[in-house]
């Protein structure tokens, strides 16, 4: 019974792989389609996602479904659309943290804003109702914190805004700061290192590196977080 039941765990530990790195793969690939010469900007931000308690192919996937219309934001800039890109993901990183909002809905918000829909500006609970109007008292007040002018007609001015305003309500850096300091986030920042072992084992590709941040998150949760409660 014992080599039967060892056995199935192998084979649950191999199948979990290959679909990690299968997932991968095509995440990946969507990066690469999508910002081009700055694919390798965006996996890298992937891969250190998991600091954060954010797997490279949740990332990659959030990333991918806001390319575009961050590109044509940046004029084809692909490189100013990862950056943004990674902002807008943290964001909603924070948010859910700090406000206890479900992610699902914040990503639905997000992908809406892309769309010049704002019906969902509320998901994000900083004050503002679901309209287009609400939206524009967001950037009015967010201009008023940085002295910048944002433009509702670009995605990257509404994703900035959005980033003053969480910032101004102490949200910026939340999932950062659980990931290392608390439980249950350090238990998702070794989650999300974990999958991305999985994923670099199936892929042969950053094996070490993800050992690695998974032995850094492994003591983080367990010396820094699970043995002290």
């Amino acid at each position: 019974m014992k080599k039967i039941f060892a056995g199935a765990a192998v084979g649950k530990v191999l199948k979990d792989a290959f679909e990690a790195g299968g997932n991968l793969e095509q995440s990946f690939g969507g990066l690469e389609t999508i910002y081009g010469d700055a694919a390798d900007q965006a996996k890298a931000f992937a891969k250190q996602a998991a600091s954060a308690g954010i797997s490279a192919n949740d990332y990659a996937e959030q990333a991918v479904s806001m390319g575009a219309a961050l590109k044509q934001a940046f004029g084809g800039d692909t490189a100013q659309a990862a950056d943004a890109a990674n902002m807008a993901i943290m964001d909603m990183a924070d948010n859910a943290a700090k406000m206890g909002t479900d992610i699902g809905s914040l990503q639905s918000a997000y992908q809406g804003f892309a769309k010049q829909n704002y019906t969902m500006l509320d998901n994000l609970k900083l004050g503002y109702g679901g309209t287009k109007e609400e939206m524009e008292r967001l950037l009015e007040d967010a201009g008023k914190l940085s002295g910048q002018t944002y433009d509702i007609s670009s995605l990257d001015d509404v994703y900035q805004a959005i980033h003053v305003v969480q910032q101004e309500l102490g949200i910026t850096g939340t999932t950062a700061e659980e990931a290392s300091q608390t439980l249950s986030g350090s238990f998702k920042s070794m989650k999300a290192s974990f999958d991305n072992l999985f994923g670099a084992l199936a892929t042969g590709n950053g094996v070490e590196d993800a050992m690695q941040n998974l032995i850094d998150t492994s003591i983080t949760f367990l010396q820094g977080n699970l043995i002290p409660a």
